[in-house]
């Protein structure tokens, strides 16, 4: 089968917008996995065992069922309980919600790196626990974690054609609906695939940037 570059440069509007959908869905995911990850490692930690039990096993539920079936519950099990979204908003929530608690292990991780001299010192200047985890702790300690919680951006973008699942017309997706419309699924894939690529490398190459500024050389 031959490659037909005019199909390619037909299809590339619709692809580049469905691209558009991809990086919205990959970044909004990746900022609340971020936030929540952070509020399930803090809350792990808390004092109070009840909470921390509870934490450690909601990290742990959400880590050993698939995303797709976080995918279909939020979809089509919550609004049975009042609470429905749009298919995107949906999408990006089943995102941020898996991948917190993965990022909230590396968030665990980090704060226990730290020297315990640091929070000696935040004891000692009777900094309460806010105050503590906000300006000795976190500033320390997420610096280091970039380079992990990196992976998980590119990793978020490989899952969005999940999201399909849910109507959500992604790359993957808009691409299959465009090889079963024109019966030619050579062109729409390959270029999924170099849209694929090249989002990962610039997640990459960002990160990389980040690292080299933010985390101290020895």
């Amino acid at each position: 089968m031959s490659f037909d570059w005019n199909l390619v440069l037909e299809i590339l509007p619709a692809l580049l917008s469905a691209f558009l959908v991809t990086v919205q869905a990959s970044l909004l995911g990746m900022a609340v996995a971020l936030l929540l990850g952070l509020v399930w490692a803090l809350l792990r930690r808390s004092g109070n065992r009840l909470v921390a039990w509870s934490a450690t096993w909601t990290i742990e539920f959400i880590r050993s069922t698939p995303l797709l079936v976080q995918v279909y519950f939020l979809f089509y099990v919550l609004p049975s309980f009042g609470l429905s979204w749009s298919p995107l908003v949906t999408g990006v929530i089943a995102l941020g919600l898996h991948y917190s608690a993965y990022t909230a292990e590396v968030y665990r991780t980090g704060i226990d790196n730290l020297p315990k001299g640091q929070w000696e010192a935040a004891m000692a200047l009777n900094l309460g626990r806010f105050d503590t985890y906000r300006s000795v702790v976190l500033p320390q300690a997420i610096p280091p974690m970039i380079p992990a919680l990196g992976n998980y951006l590119v990793a978020i973008f490989k899952e969005t054609p999940v999201l399909a699942a849910i109507t959500v017309n992604e790359l993957l997706q808009t691409a299959k609906l465009i090889g079963a419309d024109s019966f030619r699924y050579l062109e729409p894939l390959t270029v999924v695939g170099i849209l694929f690529l090249i989002a990962s490398l610039v997640s990459a190459r960002l990160v990389e940037k980040l690292e080299a500024r933010f985390v101290p050389t020895e």
